[in-house]
């Protein structure tokens, strides 16, 4: 019998009281009879609008009708034939503004909760599945991926399943890219991407770690050992600042370098070689996931007070609704329409290793009010005359997004980017100015999410397939 429910079935989470202490995952996923309960809120559109709104073009109403049939292996195949990131797509994925934004039920009451059933599908299978994966007969194309996050482990997985013979470089030691250096543990497991990853290498895949491509080698040298095709999705790890004074004191972080140092380098440890200031009140700077990340993160090291500095309302957060809702629960203050004008510092006398750079004291702002539309139609912050004020903080937060890094571009002829740096491809295929070499994700777009890397991924993987076809 269909649900009818006009709410769906709630996630469960950790108390906000408790997790803040803590990494371990918020949210702690459906019982097979809540999925079941919610999988029968599914019309089962014939027209299938969910499916239009997912990047991956996964085939949503088929799975969730395998969910209605208590046939939960069956739903993860459906998935799988899309998606080589299911478990990882399900937990980060913004399906309230792609599938679930579609979905019917959401015209008199919430949509579907789609990602939430596809987490519940993955991780079932995950936990259930032991059956030894079936590696394609090779097909005998070589093709090299450049980066191991959601970009390239999609094109790299795609084309493992065709019998392409893949190697994938990546330049840090761990595989996953921001999936693993940039996304937390409270938000993403690694044992939940090291699962995916094996699973790809259960295919076929060659990873190969500690390899910067546009040093260690080049993309021209790697056509040169035989490889037919390259795939770039080294991401857009560069981060970006503010350019006012003060950005040079000790206790100003990028949201990069923050999060890269606690996710991969584990500077939270007492013994870690990479260690990351535990400071009493910290300040983020920017509305999106990552500033929601980096404002989490800092609290369960130990901050005091933790804030959100954006010069917008909570209208115009980019970030997660879920994710904004998690940082309230937890106690994380936003300070809405302020604009940081100067982080202040002082010298320590005794710090003789250099003694021109100083220690955050706090950050100076002004408040703020929104004016007229810009380019991308959000009503432009405009500062108020003397309304000029300062928010205590020993530790500074940048997260106003990142660019890529110019080592491929700079390394490799015949490649065109844009003014910001990004690669420049075809939309459809993903194919760049230089022959049999392709692109997706941030590298392309600059700073988005991990999906839309992920439909990158997948179509230039097509791309590549009837390029190699076809010779």
């Amino acid at each position: 019998m269909a649900n009818m429910s006009l709410i769906k079935n709630p996630m469960p989470t950790q108390d906000p009281l408790v997790r803040k202490n803590n990494f371990d995952e918020v949210a702690t996923g459906y019982s097979e009879e809540a999925a079941i309960d919610e999988a029968m809120r599914c019309l089962s559109c014939k027209h299938m609008p969910c499916v239009q709104g997912c990047p991956m073009k996964i085939r949503i109403p088929e799975f969730i009708q395998k969910i209605k049939e208590c046939d939960f292996e069956g739903a993860y195949q459906i998935i799988a034939q899309s998606s080589s990131l299911p478990a990882v797509c399900g937990r980060v994925c913004p399906q309230e503004t792609q599938c679930e934004a579609k979905c019917v039920r959401g015209i008199k009451g919430e949509s579907v909760g789609i990602g939430r059933l596809e987490r519940f599908v993955a991780d079932w299978h995950n936990a259930h599945n032991t059956g030894d994966i079936v590696r394609p007969e090779p097909n005998g194309h070589k093709v090299a991926v450049v980066g191991s996050g959601p970009a390239g482990l999609t094109c790299a997985g795609d084309l493992a399943k065709k019998g392409y013979a893949v190697t994938v470089f990546e330049a840090l030691h761990l595989t996953g890219g921001v999936l693993v250096y940039g996304i937390p543990e409270f938000r993403l497991p690694k044992a939940i991407v090291q699962k995916e990853i094996d699973l790809l290498k259960a295919l076929g895949v060659d990873i190969q770690t500690n390899v910067v491509i546009g040093k260690t080698l080049t993309i021209d040298e790697l056509f040169e050992s035989g490889y037919e095709a390259v795939f770039i999705g080294s991401g857009a790890g560069l981060p970006k600042f503010l350019g006012i004074p003060g950005e040079t004191l000790k206790g100003v972080y990028s949201a990069n370098e923050f999060l890269t140092r606690n996710n991969l380098m584990k500077a939270y440890k007492s013994n870690s070689t990479t260690p990351i200031m535990r400071a009493k009140k910290v300040a983020v700077v920017g509305g999106g996931n990552v500033a929601m990340d980096a404002a989490r993160t800092a609290l369960r090291l130990g901050a005091e007070e933790v804030s959100i500095v954006y010069r917008r309302t909570l209208e115009e957060l980019p970030a997660r609704k879920e994710e904004v809702e998690h940082a309230m629960e937890e106690g994380i203050d936003f300070k809405l329409l302020h604009n940081p004008v100067e982080i202040l510092g002082y010298n320590n006398p005794e710090d003789r290793r250099d003694p021109m750079n100083g220690f955050v004291t706090g950050i100076k702002c002004l408040k703020c009010e929104l004016g007229e539309p810009d380019e991308k139609g959000r009503r432009r912050p405009v500062d108020i005359p003397g309304s000029e004020f300062v928010i205590d903080a020993d530790c500074v937060i940048i997260a106003i997004g990142t660019t890529s890094n110019p080592l491929i571009k700079d390394t490799t002829k015949g490649l065109d980017v844009n003014s910001r740096g990004g690669i420049i491809v075809d939309e459809e295929t993903g194919k760049t100015s230089k022959d049999s070499v392709y692109a997706g994700g941030d590298v392309v777009t600059g700073a988005a999410t991990v999906i839309l890397a992920m439909g990158a991924g997948k179509s230039a993987a097509k791309a590549i397939d009837e390029q190699l076809n076809t010779k």
